[in-house]
């Protein structure tokens, strides 16, 4: 079996989840037998780029010139049984699905945001959720609002590019949803069910869990979607040291609350940005991981990084959270509804619960989301469509 992985990554100077994502992925296939030939730009290659290349970057989300030449010739050259795509933008383009199934080869595409309606992929602007894209020809209200990338010149090519190719993300041959939130997108948009898997993202296995240390760990993007100022008015409610430590770790907009708020409390430390070593010590020490998004997140690496640990989760019932998180005897953690009153509830039940919800943790990692479980299924996934690619590329 012969994949070829195409993933425009993000920047590295901004912590990308899907970036880490695609390397393990690509990594636990190779370990599987599956022969991978990545075809990947990074986003930080716009910054080098000679101006000649740069005039033709307004265009590339459409099509992607010179991509398309080099998948073009890749193709020919490699013959392989399947192209697995995940972010296009900006450098790739979808076009890269027309390119493949030129060459008579079949496209799966694992859907890690909310991209084929909404510019900036989030569902989500201006500190609250938003659809005012859903169901329109063009996204004008993305436009308006300068939702890719604060630019509205580059929302009205983002806009026009998802117009554009609304037939050509028809045309895929199966979706990998990460979560049933995102297959339910994907139906909305118009694909039909057979053509969709449900196939979270999974991480390698950490081994036997460590010993539980002490109170919370927030490890995120501090930016307002990603939940700091909820946790912190929720934190607030109770007195100062009755939960617990709460430790903070990354970066973003917000660092100014986060380091106000530890001045102001001592159950409260600001870890500053963090290494995967970092992180990985910082939630050795902790008993509860925390990820309270109020925005659609679709699947927090972040909980997966804790449930494999052995550490429980205490999240926001949005995205894919409840998914991964999971119910009733086996639930990994607790919910909260993304507000202050319904999270401050939820802490005190997290402190005197994480011993036995950690175990629960683990064992969920172990069924649904270790790699041997979903390598396998996603191999299956590449033999069906490599089987049937005849039939659906007529």
């Amino acid at each position: 079996m012969k994949v070829v992985v195409a993933h425009n990554r993000y920047r590295e100077a901004i912590p990308s989840g899907e970036n880490v994502i695609v390397d393990t992925e690509i990594g636990q296939l190779r370990e599987a037998g599956v022969a991978v030939v990545p075809f990947q730009r990074s986003s930080d290659a716009i910054g080098t780029m000679s101006a000649a290349r740069k005039v033709l970057l307004p265009v590339s989300p459409i099509f992607g010139f010179e991509a398309q030449k080099e998948l073009s010739s890749l193709l020919e050259r490699e013959k392989p049984d399947v192209l697995h795509l995940h972010n296009p933008y900006p450098l790739l383009s979808p076009w890269v699905i027309r390119t493949a199934h030129q060459h008579r080869v079949p496209v799966i595409q694992t859907v890690h945001n909310y991209r084929q309606v909404c510019s900036s992929g989030l569902y989500f602007r201006d500190g609250h959720n938003c659809q005012d894209c859903r169901g329109r020809l063009i996204g004008l209200p993305a436009i308006k609002h300068r939702c890719y990338r604060g630019s509205a010149a580059q929302s009205a090519i983002m806009a026009t590019t998802l117009a554009l190719h609304r037939p050509t993300w028809h045309s895929v041959d199966r979706y990998i949803a990460l979560t049933d939130k995102i297959a339910a997108h994907l139906t909305d948009y118009g694909i039909a069910g057979e053509r969709i898997v449900i196939k979270p993202n999974g991480l390698p296995d950490p081994g036997a869990p460590e010993p539980l240390g002490d109170g919370f760990l927030y490890g995120a993007r501090l930016s307002p979607e990603k939940g700091l100022g909820l946790l912190l008015d929720a934190w607030r409610r109770h007195p100062d040291g009755s939960l617990g430590p709460l430790r903070i770790a990354g970066d973003g907009e917000l660092r100014p609350l986060a380091e106000q708020v530890a001045a102001e409390r001592s159950d409260v430390t600001y870890l500053g940005p963090l290494d995967r070593a970092g992180m990985t010590a910082a939630r050795r020490a902790s008993a509860v991981v925390i990820a309270v998004p109020t925005w659609e997140d679709v699947l927090p690496t972040v909980i997966l990084e804790a449930m494999s640990a052995g550490r429980a989760v205490l999240g926001t019932s949005v995205g894919g959270i409840p998914y991964m998180v999971g119910a009733g005897a086996e639930a990994s953690g607790w919910l909260a509804a993304p507000d202050p009153a319904s999270l401050a509830e939820m802490l005190p039940r997290a402190r005197d619960g994480a011993a036995v919800a950690a175990r629960a943790a683990r064992e969920r990692y172990l069924r649904n989301f270790h790699p041997d479980v979903l390598t396998k299924r996603l191999i299956e996934v590449y033999a069906e469509m490599a089987a049937d690619s005849q039939g659906l590329l007529r």
